[in-house]
C-alpha cells in the first residue's frame, strides 16, 4: 500500500500558504493562480489553520463580510485534520471521508512538508486499480 509520502514523491512537495494576518481577498487571489482549493495558514512557520473556497463561501459571502477589510484568521479553520508520512493513502482517503475534509497537509514532526487533495488521492486510487485490472487481465489471457 503506498502511503502519503509515496503519494507526494510523485506529486510534489508544493505547499501553497498565507498568513493569518492577510486580507481575505489575498488568499482568493492566491488560489485563483495557483489554481487550488485551499491554503495552509502559516505563522512563523507553524500551521494555524487552512483557508478553503468553503470557508470563503460560507463565511464572507453567506455573512456578509468583505474580503478586502476581513483578515484570514476571521473565516479560516482552526481545527485542521492532518495526515502523517506513513498513513496510508486508503487511512487518508477513509479520515477525509469521514470529516468531509477536500484539503490534507501532511505534517512530519510538526513541520508541514506537502498537501493532499481529495483529488489526488481518488487519482492515485484510479490509477492503482487500472493497474490491477491490467495485471489480472494479463493472468487470464496467458
Amino acid at each position: 500500500m503506498h502511503t502519503a509520502a509515496q503519494l507526494l514523491k510523485s506529486k510534489g512537495y508544493d505547499i501553497w500558504s498565507i498568513s493569518p494576518d492577510a486580507l481575505i481577498i489575498d488568499a482568493i487571489q492566491e488560489m485563483a493562480a495557483k489554481e487550488a482549493g485551499a491554503l495552509v495558514v502559516m505563522e512563523n512557520d507553524k500551521l494555524v489553520g487552512i483557508i478553503s473556497e468553503r470557508d470563503y463561501a460560507r463565511k464572507v459571502a453567506l455573512d456578509g463580510r468583505s474580503s478586502r477589510e476581513s483578515l484570514v484568521r476571521d473565516i479560516m479553520s482552526t481545527h485542521v485534520l492532518c495526515a502523517r508520512p506513513e498513513q496510508t493513502v486508503q487511512e487518508c482517503m477513509a479520515m477525509m471521508s469521514e470529516k468531509r475534509a477536500r484539503h490534507l497537509p501532511v505534517v512530519d514532526h510538526k513541520k508541514v512538508i506537502g498537501v493532499i487533495s481529495i483529488g489526488d488521492l481518488v487519482k492515485h486510487i484510479i490509477a492503482e486499480q487500472q493497474f490491477e485490472i491490467e495485471q489480472l487481465l494479463y493472468y487470464v489471457s496467458s
